[in-house]
């Protein structure tokens, strides 16, 4: 029985390195394409119009970009790994509710149109503002944070799944290290100051309050 199980976790073996492989090629490129120097090539070969469109061209590229990545893993799943049973899985299922709930309250505290890059094409987009309130009290990218807690919460696991998961996983990390290269280049200081005080992904158990300060009463 064992040998039989190894050997089906061995034949699905390939699809979970295709998936891994072509999510770590889909990670590489929407990082690069989120960087500062790419951002000041398409400034060099566009001119200063492509402040505008960049956003949304970003946007478009990184979902067009990943459909073939998603067709694939439901093409090939891959060995079953574990099935939650109910009612467990119902509280999975309500915890990724509850993530993708935050992901739209993060997207609508940033600006949905501004997140897509609509603003930016109308040239309605203001100055960028440091968000250090709502959900940025508690996180410094509560959407990546959601992001995890949707993916590892899946009821369902296959080889496939598990190898896309962990691809993506470490590709939300490493996008939040660019991010805030690119944050820290925008703001400076005042970024600094932020990060020293609010943890990257893990919630802290004092917000901050909406002045930016602990929240907790200094000590005796």
């Amino acid at each position: 029985m064992l040998i039989a199980m190894l050997s089906i976790h061995l034949a699905s073996l390939p699809a979970a390195v295709v998936a891994f492989t072509g999510c770590a090629a889909y990670g590489a490129l929407h990082s690069w394409l989120a960087s500062l120097p790419a951002k000041a090539f398409a400034r060099r070969v566009f001119g200063t119009s492509a402040d505008r469109f960049y956003r949304l061209a970003f946007n478009i590229v990184g979902t067009i970009t990943l459909l073939p990545l998603l067709a694939f893993t439901a093409w090939q799943p891959g060995s079953l790994l574990y099935r939650i049973p109910s009612p467990i899985a119902y509280l999975f299922v309500a915890g990724q509710a509850a993530a993708l709930a935050v992901i739209g309250f993060g997207l609508l505290q940033t600006g949905v149109w501004h997140f897509l890059g609509v603003r930016q094409l109308a040239g309605a987009d203001g100055p960028p503002r440091l968000i250090a309130d709502g959900l940025y009290r508690y996180v410094r990218h509560p959407l990546y944070s959601a992001g995890f807690v949707f993916l590892w919460l899946t009821p369902v696991m296959t080889s496939t799944l598990l190898a896309l998961f962990a691809c993506l996983s470490l590709y939300l990390y490493i996008g939040s290290v660019f991010e805030e290269r690119r944050l820290v280049a925008e703001f400076g200081p005042a970024y600094q100051d932020y990060r020293g005080r609010v943890p990257r992904l893990l919630p802290r158990l004092r917000p901050l309050r909406s002045d930016g300060r602990d929240s907790a009463p200094p000590a005796a």
